[in-house]
C-alpha cells in the first residue's frame, strides 16, 4: 500500500524559494516513507504579472527550478510531481506538469489543454489562453509507484472526455494539481474531483494552491485524495500549507471496477441530428 504526499502550497514570484520548499517537502515526505510528492498547478512560480514571470519564465532545459527538483528527487528517492509555467518548444508559454522518477529523470510531461477563461458575476475573470498556448493531447505514465498515472492541471476537471480518455488507458489515479479560485472551489472543488474519480474508477490526487499569494491572488486550498468510489481520503483544508499524506490501498480500484463497471459498460454515443 504505497503512500503519497500531497505539498499544499501558498507559491510566490521567487522560483528559488518554491524550489527549497518543494525539495524540503521532498526530504519531509521520503522520510516518512511517501513513495511519490504530488505540487500544485504553478507550484515553481505563481505569478499573474507577466512583465516580472517573463524573467522566469524560461525553456525546461534552461530552468534552474527544474534542475532543482530533479536533483532533489534524486536525493530524497521520491517521486515528483511539479507544475510550472515553461517555454514551449513554439516559443510560447505552456502550464505544464513534469514528472521527475525517485533517480531524477523525467519519467513525463503534460501540457494544461483546457484554459482558464472566465468572468465571475463579483468581478473575478481570468484569461488564460492570452498567456498560454493549449496542450494537445493526454499523457500517462506506467511506471509510476502508483502503477499507470494520468495527468491533467486544475480547469481540466470540468472536462469529463479527458478524464474518459485516461480511464480508457486504465490508469489507476489520475493527478490533477491547481490553483482553484476561492468562489469557484466553494462551489465545486469537491464536487467535481469526486465526480471525476467516480467517472475513471481511480484515485484522484488534488495538490492545490492556498492562502494569500505575492501577486495578489487568493485560492482556495483543500488539496484532496478522493478514491475510486468517491470517498474523500484526505483533505488538508482551506488556512494553511503545508504536507499531508495518504496510504493508497491499490486493490481498491479491482474492487470498484468489479461492482461497478462502468468502464466496461460505456457505449459511443452517436450524433443525432436536431430534430
Amino acid at each position: 500500500m504505497p503512500k503519497i504526499a500531497l505539498l499544499q502550497m501558498t507559491s510566490g514570484v521567487d522560483p528559488d524559494a518554491n524550489a527549497a520548499a518543494i525539495c524540503d517537502a521532498a526530504r519531509g515526505a521520503a522520510s516518512v516513507g511517501a513513495k511519490m510528492l504530488f505540487t500544485p498547478e504553478m507550484a515553481g512560480l505563481l505569478d499573474r504579472k507577466r512583465e516580472r514571470a517573463n524573467e522566469h519564465i524560461v525553456p525546461e532545459d534552461e530552468s534552474s527550478l527544474v534542475t532543482e527538483v530533479g536533483e532533489g528527487a534524486a536525493k530524497a528517492g521520491i517521486w515528483i510531481s511539479l507544475g510550472l509555467p515553461v517555454v514551449n518548444d513554439q516559443g510560447g508559454w505552456s502550464n505544464r506538469t513534469i514528472l521527475f522518477d525517485n533517480t531524477g529523470k523525467v519519467a513525463a510531461r503534460y501540457d494544461k489543454i483546457h484554459m482558464f477563461d472566465m468572468a465571475l458575476d463579483g468581478g473575478e475573470s481570468w484569461q488564460e489562453s492570452s498567456a498560454y498556448d493549449p496542450g494537445e493531447s493526454a499523457v500517462s505514465c506506467s511506471d509510476t509507484p502508483l502503477g499507470r498515472l494520468g495527468l491533467t492541471i486544475c480547469y481540466d476537471i470540468r472536462f469529463p472526455a479527458l478524464f474518459e480518455e485516461l480511464g480508457r488507458q486504465n490508469c489507476n489515479a489520475i493527478a490533477t494539481p491547481a490553483a482553484f479560485t476561492v468562489p469557484t472551489g466553494r462551489a465545486h472543488w469537491h464536487l467535481l474531483q469526486r465526480a471525476r474519480a467516480v467517472e475513471s474508477s481511480a484515485f484522484v490526487i488534488a495538490a492545490a494552491q492556498v492562502g494569500e499569494h505575492e501577486d495578489g491572488r487568493r485560492t482556495f486550498g483543500h488539496s484532496l485524495v478522493v478514491d475510486p468510489w468517491g470517498d474523500v481520503l484526505l483533505d488538508m483544508g482551506g488556512d494553511e500549507a503545508g504536507l499531508g499524506f495518504c496510504d493508497i490501498d491499490l486493490d481498491r480500484i479491482a474492487e470498484v471496477r468489479s461492482q461497478l463497471p462502468s468502464l466496461a459498460n460505456r457505449r459511443d454515443i452517436p450524433r443525432s441530428r436536431a430534430q
